[in-house]
C-alpha cells in the first residue's frame, strides 16, 4: 500500500510541476499566479501575488476551502490553499487584498481524472460522503513513534551483539569481585 501511496504522490507532484500557472495581472501593475492553473475538487493550490508592496495580504474564491494569508517580501506574495472538494467544474474568481487595492483573477476548477480512486457507495451520493482520515497522524510517542508502523521482532540485537554485551558484563562483574577482594583485606 505505501508503493501505491508513493507512486500516487509522485504522479500529482510530477503533474503539478509541468503544469504552467495561470497569470492575471490588472492596470496596477499587480499580478495573481495559481499553479496548478486548472485543478480539480480538492486539490492544493499555491497563489503568487506580484506587483504588491506590502508585505502581507489576504486572497479570497468560493473555489477555495477558507481565505489564503499571503506573506512574501520584494512585491511578492505567495500562500497555499485547497479547492473545496464540493466545487462544481468551472471559472471561480479570486480576490487578491493587499496594500489597501483589491486585485481579480480567475482560477478554472476542472472535473476530476480519471484516476482510480474508489469509488462511493450507491447507497450514498458522492456529495454526501464525510471525510475520513487515510493514514494516521504522526505526533507523540517521541522516539517509539517508529516501532508503530515496524516490526521490532526483526529488528532486535544479533549474536555479535549479545556476545559483546555478555563479555561486558563479566569484565565489569570481575573488575567489581577484585575491588571489592581489595578493600575487603584494606589495600587500595
Amino acid at each position: 500500500m505505501g508503493s501505491l501511496r508513493l507512486t500516487l504522490c509522485t504522479g500529482v507532484l510530477a503533474v503539478c510541476a509541468f503544469t504552467p500557472p495561470v497569470y492575471a495581472v490588472d492596470a496596477s501593475g499587480a499580478g495573481i499566479s495559481v499553479s496548478p492553473s486548472s485543478p480539480a475538487p480538492g486539490a492544493d493550490v499555491v497563489l503568487r501575488v506580484t506587483g504588491c508592496s506590502a508585505k502581507a495580504g489576504s486572497a479570497a474564491s468560493r473555489a477555495f476551502v477558507a481565505d489564503v494569508r499571503l506573506a512574501g517580501a520584494d512585491g511578492t506574495l505567495t500562500g497555499n490553499s485547497r479547492v473545496r472538494a464540493s466545487a462544481e467544474p468551472g471559472s471561480y474568481d479570486v480576490k487578491v487584498t493587499c496594500a489597501g487595492t483589491v486585485t481579480t483573477g480567475r482560477i478554472t476548477v476542472v472535473s476530476p481524472s480519471a484516476s482510480p480512486s474508489p469509488s462511493p457507495s450507491r447507497s450514498q451520493p458522492a456529495s454526501h460522503l464525510a471525510a475520513s482520515p487515510v493514514a494516521p497522524v504522526h505526533a507523540g510517542g517521541g522516539g517509539t513513534a517508529h516501532f508503530a508502523t515496524v516490526d521490532v521482532r526483526e529488528a532486535g540485537p544479533g549474536t555479535g551483539q549479545a556476545v559483546t554485551g555478555l563479555v561486558l558484563v563479566a569484565a565489569a562483574a570481575g573488575a567489581v569481585a577484585v575491588l571489592s577482594a581489595r578493600r575487603s583485606r584494606g589495600t587500595d
